[in-house]
């Protein structure tokens, strides 16, 4: 059974607790929810893994409170430091090479020389990372490949029985996982685009290379970052992108004035808003995936959203919701 707990100071004090005994708790975040265990117990670092069904190659993304506590574990330099007084807290992962005495648990970055770290700005994960006094490796809290969860009730759906808690943290602002950006190598690389837009990123640092593409992440076996599997964010209906017509046995994911002839629709955004959209992308995956089922309906079409700001975001993951699935 798992247990729901609210954004009491008590109820943040007994989920740091379960967390520090080596238990799963799921938390709000301002990107989406998130499954979390302490980061340096390895134990419960691998339970993250059984509890989503997930493949053991794919890194996690450690949640620190703020950016001494990030650099005491990985490695900075200039370009760092100008993303992070920049954009955190907030939606941006960035990937960076482990110190030696990085103590996190080396499954949380898929066995690499590297980790994923981010600041959350969600109070409620704020307030967790600090009573547990620990950084936690929190992947989106679902069963792997899935359509990721922005309310607590997403994560029961999913996760019930697997998990210790769920803290009902209320609505996650931006509603999309994080933007990842590798800086590793010679220039940053964007692994995955997400809550922080390509467009603000190249505002701060300059130019920033594209191009890895999730199939040959994922033929690798060596991900650098969480979000490259080519079938991912998926609802349980198959999904047609870039929709300009509605067929009679298909649901409707609209933005802006929907297509004529849909039994069912949820609405991204009426007045085609790129932040709206992101904001509500997953909560209308999960939410026709179940009406549309309980009308007969066989599919989900999804109209075009154009690929600039968020909407680079939005087309990623409803192409990987649309991809084929092993």
């Amino acid at each position: 059974m798992t247990e729901t707990l609210n954004r009491t100071d008590r109820d943040i004090a007994r989920a740091a607790a379960m967390l520090a005994e080596g238990k799963l708790v799921a938390f709000g975040t301002e990107t989406v929810y998130g499954l979390g265990a302490d980061a340096q117990n390895n134990k419960a670092v691998a339970a993250i893994f059984e509890a989503k069904g997930r493949p053991h190659f794919n890194p996690l993304i450690c949640h620190y409170a703020n950016e001494e506590d990030v650099f005491g574990h990985v490695e900075d330099s200039p370009m760092a430091r100008r993303l992070t007084d920049t954009f955190w807290p907030g939606p941006l992962t960035l990937v960076l090479k482990r110190r030696i005495t990085c103590p996190v648990a080396l499954l949380a970055g898929a066995g690499l020389e590297t980790l994923a770290v981010r600041v959350p700005s969600h109070p409620v994960a704020q307030r967790l990372i600090l009573a547990l006094g620990r950084p936690i490796a929190a992947p989106s809290a679902n069963r792997s490949g899935g359509v990721s969860p922005t309310s607590a009730a997403h994560v029961l759906a999913g996760l019930e029985g697997r998990i210790a808690a769920v803290i009902d943290s209320g609505p996650c602002r931006v509603g999309l996982e994080s933007t990842v950006l590798d800086l590793t190598g010679p220039q940053p690389f964007l692994l995955r685009p997400g809550g922080v837009n390509l467009e603000a990123l190249e505002a701060s640092i300059g130019p920033v290379q594209r191009g890895i593409t999730p199939g040959k992440a994922e033929q690798s076996r060596t991900l650098r970052s969480p979000g490259m599997l080519v079938s991912h964010y998926a609802p349980s209906l198959p999904l047609r992108m870039n929709a300009t017509h509605v067929a009679a046995d298909e649901a409707l994911l609209a933005f802006g004035p929907p297509l004529p002839g849909a039994k069912l629709v949820f609405q991204l955004s009426e007045a085609a808003n790129l932040n709206e959209a992101a904001a509500r992308l997953f909560e209308g995956l999960h939410w026709l995936d179940a009406q549309a089922a309980a009308r007969g309906l066989r599919q989900i079409a999804a109209m075009a959203v154009p690929e600039y700001g968020l909407g680079l975001a939005i087309a990623d993951r409803l192409s990987r919701a649309a991809a084929p699935r092993g």
